[in-house]
């Protein structure tokens, strides 16, 4: 079912109030927009102008389309990302809206399965004519709901890290691509671990397939790392672990590098403790544990193994200090951020930046508009929008504690370019 967001409730209202400087308040385009929108705005950019394309947009409200899986597999890791985006939309709707309008949500789940969620992204842009999407998770997910985007020139916002060898005109991707994760966390772990033998695991689907032909080729032949001695891929939802295990024990890698997703990571490391397995006697680096993943594994069992992520919950820099709890406050004390979490809050303020400096709704002006948005306070640190629709980010690795956090251990010195179409890695 879907569920159009009212305006704020009053508890709501109340809550983002009491939080004082709102987080990404000073966030700016190449010509220094982030204005605070204001009921003025409405009026100086009229309906008639600011929406030409019959999107859902009238005097008073924009309606957008967030679209994840609240059910199903997946929900482990895209309910943190539910959250991001409706709390980004009740700051930017607290300040005013944008041009003047406050932001109104329809929410549809894609329920983990993938023909889903290529029928609610029509029903979004066909039916409710929304002027953007927030959502996906799964790579399969983006590759179903694709070719509706690009046939009704709708635009979606996607958070996740990614395999790359994908842009469109019609998606911005928020999360890192391929150079970005694969390749600076297998360079780190030959560098720093002096890895040289590695054994992929996956679950069976396009993200984790196309990342370990990715890394494969990293480590065999374009970065000369070493040797790949095993590679096992199982089905979304798999629980049962001991053969791969026993392959492992079998082949002795110096790396286990794992895109185990959703609910299988919970089994997959806890079963990885159970044979003894541990970060005190193998270096395992993951593409697919984060703080929200870690909820459900349980730092106990992740403690020693390392994430190859742009972001973690514990970075120390006033920006992220503020997203947390803001995030806190609004979902509890207990409550985590993990990677895509992040970079799911970073959609709805880079389409307030786009719209701002358009001055318009319309697909294809947000589209013209984007390339060189910056978000200067972003909890990562900073991102641009580069002309290929991928972000300028930072690479991090971190280490799992026990208790369910990361500790930060490596990080590029520089923002590293999006290079979603590597040469030699297609």
């Amino acid at each position: 079912m879907s569920n159009r967001e009212d305006d704020l409730s009053p508890n709501r209202r109340r809550l983002l109030q009491g939080m004082g400087a709102l987080p990404l308040a000073g966030m700016a385009g190449t010509s220094g927009l982030g204005m605070l929108a204001t009921s003025a705005n409405a009026q100086s950019f009229p309906t008639a102008k600011v929406n030409t394309t019959k999107l859902a947009v009238t005097d008073t409200e924009v309606i957008v389309g967030q679209l994840h899986s609240a059910t199903g597999t997946m929900a482990i890791s895209e309910t943190g990302s539910i959250q991001a985006e409706q709390l980004a939309i009740d700051q930017i709707n607290a300040m005013g809206g944008i041009l003047g309008r406050k932001i109104k949500v329809i929410k549809e789940d894609g329920a983990s399965d993938w023909p889903t969620f290529a029928e609610k992204s029509k029903k979004l842009l066909v039916n409710d004519r929304v002027a953007c999407v927030f959502g996906c998770w799964t790579s399969a997910s983006r590759k179903a709901v694709l070719p509706v985007f690009e046939k009704e020139n709708g635009l979606l916002y996607y958070p996740t890290f990614y395999e790359g060898l994908e842009q469109s005109k019609n998606v911005i991707y928020t999360g890192q691509e391929a150079t970005q994760q694969i390749i600076y966390g297998l360079d780190w772990g030959s560098k720093e671990k002096k890895a040289k033998t590695f054994f992929l695991v996956g679950s069976d689907y396009i993200w984790p397939r196309t990342s370990m032909k990715i890394a494969r080729k990293h480590i065999e032949s374009v970065g000369k790392l070493g040797s790949v001695v095993g590679e096992e891929y199982y089905p979304l939802g798999h629980t049962n672990f001991n053969s791969l295990i026993n392959k492992i024990k079998v082949a002795k890698p110096d790396c286990i590098f794992a895109a185990v997703v959703g609910g299988s990571n919970v089994a997959f490391y806890k079963q990885l403790k159970a044979a003894g397995i541990t970060g005190a006697k193998q270096f395992l680096l993951t593409l697919s544990v984060t703080e929200d993943e870690m909820l459900g594994v349980g730092g106990e069992n992740f403690a020693g193994f390392y994430s190859s992520m742009k972001y973690f919950q514990t970075l120390d820099n006033p920006n992220n200090k503020a997203f947390v709890a803001a995030f806190k406050k609004a979902y509890g004390p207990k409550a985590v951020i993990g990677d895509v979490t992040q970079a799911g809050y970073l959609g709805p303020w880079l389409w307030k930046a786009a719209v701002e400096k358009a001055g318009s709704f319309d697909v294809d002006k947000v589209v013209a508009a984007s390339p060189g948005i910056e978000l200067k306070t972003a909890p990562e640190g900073y991102v641009k929008v580069h002309q290929n629709h991928h972000l300028w980010s930072k690479s991090r690795i971190a280490q799992g504690l026990p208790d369910g956090t990361f500790k930060v251990v490596a990080e590029s010195k520089d923002l590293i370019e999006p290079n979603p179409f590597p040469k030699g890695y297609q």
